[in-house]
């Protein structure tokens, strides 16, 4: 399973506790703030930031919460300033390593990735050293038995998807950026709500770990994701279901 699904699987697996919540909703401020500041607190003319607010209802973030970033992000309300910043490079087995951060300080988040990729047996890369590897899309995820695949199938595809397979026990709907909308959508109208749903970065290739550098690979992962300043982290690493299945033990 490539590696865009299998982490996407992985964190999801694991839960949510309150502290994690309290993360997920600092990271979901954090990208509503953004996305209102460069885009505007529209969310109608703005899909980054529809988006983002999607995302926060999902989480049962309380509406106040929601609105109060929108505000700081247009200027409205006084508040933290963030930039953006991605971080390029490779991991253990020679990934590709995508992290999206957003920090109030560039120098403390610099080190804070350096330190958890060389530790973990990686290393920082060059601009463009590999987030050519990476193309956004959509990705949606509902349950296999949701309705029967050809009949699903027929639904997302009228609705802009470009792909949709079977992944386990559910599928996986790709699409591009600017069909996401129309696809979820599409689903709601038929009464089915994805198990998941997000825009994210795709790898075009992967590369396929096992053993003890698959272990590596998801101590990794983990570790870029615990960091306070990102948002996310992407890769290209194919681990099999058997390897998985061990790790998992």
């Amino acid at each position: 399973m490539s590696g865009h699904s299998k982490w996407a699987t992985i964190k999801r697996a694991k839960g949510k506790a309150d502290a994690a919540r309290g993360k997920l909703f600092n990271r979901l401020i954090r990208e509503i703030t953004i996305a209102a500041r460069i885009g505007g607190g529209d969310a109608n003319a703005n899909p980054r930031l529809r988006s983002a607010i999607n995302s926060a209802r999902q989480a049962n973030m309380p509406n106040k919460n929601i609105e109060s970033a929108i505000l700081k992000g247009t200027g409205q309300l006084e508040g933290v300033s963030y930039e953006e910043i991605t971080f390029e490079g490779y991991g253990p087995g020679g990934i590709a390593v995508l992290i999206e951060c957003m920090t109030d300080n560039r120098n403390r988040t610099v080190s804070e990735v350096r330190h958890v990729l060389t530790k973990h047996g990686g290393n920082l890369g060059q601009t463009n050293s590999v987030s050519w590897m990476f193309k956004n899309k959509g990705l949606i995820r509902v349950a296999g038995d949701a309705m029967a695949e050809d009949q699903l199938m027929e639904v997302v595809l009228e609705a802009g998807a470009e792909d949709m397979s079977l992944d386990g026990d559910e599928y996986e709907i790709v699409t591009t950026p600017e069909t996401y909308e129309a696809v979820k959508e599409a689903l709601e109208k038929i009464n089915i709500v994805p198990a998941s749903a997000e825009l994210t970065k795709i790898p075009e290739n992967t590369v396929k770990v096992e053993g003890e550098n698959a272990s590596k690979v998801l101590k990794l992962m983990d570790a870029l994701d615990d960091l306070d300043d990102t948002q996310h982290v992407y890769a290209n690493f194919d681990i099999s279901d058997a390897d998985m299945e061990k790790l998992q033990e």
